[in-house]
């Protein structure tokens, strides 16, 4: 439900992990090496990054100290308000736009997630309603630092994150955009909407664009053949989920394997 982990001067911590969880890593001093889907990330002292649920992720090398929080959506998305938060600015962004964030006040933001730690380890009256409310503290001050440091504002809209969410966890149905207006209560014309106001996508663009992060860490850290890849985000024909990765990557599946790795 959420976490708190602790980390200091140590290399090569455990293999790429995946978890359905979001998560934060702070490095309140020294250094850290992350590597994020195929990305590596190099964070110095008061600095943040944030990884969407399902992202591939290692913390390669620490030299000095750093926290992770771990939380689920389930904990914190209580209304519309909360599923927004998590996205403003593009934060923890479903499409693999991860991004090392400065920090403004690096001194409340250590406090802060010492108290989060605080309540989860002793579990006081309602201690679950305080994190909530900590974890929003987190949040609020990664977007005023990035308003700050010269970033435009960016405010999402649950609908639209919603649809994110339930395309991810429908990869296998190879659902069309009208079956998830269906599953939302709402219309295909109103995600398609969404989708251009946010990402300048038809929703089914954004479907295709959610099934091209999801092949590229199925290819890149699950032990699976292109073939089994291919019917778990539900394509019916390996040589056609081939034909579609080549179109939007430029790469086949498993030329993009190799550029990768190598």
């Amino acid at each position: 439900m959420i976490e708190i982990k602790k980390y200091s001067n140590q290399i090569n911590h455990s293999e790429p992990r995946r978890v359905i969880r979001y998560t934060l890593f702070w490095c309140k001093s020294g250094s850290a090496e992350i590597l994020i889907d195929e990305n590596i990330f190099n964070l110095t002292a008061g600095e943040t990054v944030t990884i969407t649920s399902g992202q591939f992720h290692q913390l390669r090398a620490v030299e000095g100290e750093v926290t992770a929080l771990e939380f689920t959506l389930d904990f914190f998305s209580k209304n519309d308000s909360d599923i927004e938060l998590i996205f403003h600015n593009g934060l923890f962004c479903h499409f693999g736009m991860n991004e090392k964030i400065s920090v403004r006040q690096p001194l409340f933001f250590t406090e802060t997630l010492n108290l989060i730690e605080n309540e989860i380890s002793e579990k006081p009256y309602q201690y679950l309603i305080s994190t909530h409310s900590l974890v929003e503290l987190l949040l609020i001050e990664i977007n005023r630092s990035k308003i700050a440091n010269g970033d435009e504002i960016w405010k999402p809209d649950a609908l639209f994150l919603k649809f994110l969410e339930s395309v991810r966890n429908h990869f296998a149905e190879n659902y069309q955009v009208s079956h998830f207006a269906d599953l939302l209560g709402t219309t295909e014309a109103k995600l398609n909407e969404v989708s251009k106001l946010h990402t300048n996508k038809t929703a089914q663009n954004v479907i295709y664009s959610l099934i091209i992060s999801e092949a590229k860490r199925l290819l890149l850290y699950e032990k699976l053949t292109v073939k089994e890849i291919a019917y778990q985000l539900g394509f019916n024909d390996p040589f056609y989920f081939s034909n579609f990765f080549k179109k939007h990557t430029s790469l086949s599946p498993k030329d993009y394997q190799k550029s990768v790795k190598n």
